[in-house]
């Protein structure tokens, strides 16, 4: 079966960067979206960027310029740059994809960012 595993999550001090990557598994095609979405406690689930096949991409307006998204398509992997982190950008990070944006969904990683 399909699986989406991210790594790279974890704690970083307000102005540090993370990078995060998902690497999707057990598919013979590859996928039209990959994005992330991230989830604070108590909050929805949110989409933060999201990669098409052919680079067209999407950016939340409250991570534009902080951060970016990448694709190897042919490894069906995703990476989020993450810079400049704010205390407000701390959650779980979760990894999404397919051939339609939510088909499949990685464990979650997260990422905690101290004042």
């Amino acid at each position: 079966q399909v699986q989406l595993v991210e790594s790279g999550g974890g704690s970083v001090q307000a102005g540090g960067s993370l990078r995060l990557s998902c690497a999707a598994s057990g598919s013979t095609f590859r996928f039209l979206f990959m994005g992330w979405y991230r989830q604070a406690p108590g909050k929805q689930r949110d989409l933060v960027a999201r990669m098409t096949s052919n680079s067209g991409t999407y950016y939340a307006d409250s991570v534009k310029g902080r951060f970016t998204i990448a694709r190897d398509n042919a490894k069906n992997t995703v990476y989020l740059q993450m810079n400049s982190l704010k205390p407000e950008d701390t959650a779980v990070y979760y990894c999404a994809g397919g051939q339609d944006p939510t088909d499949y969904w990685g464990q979650g990683t997260q990422v905690t960012v101290s004042s």
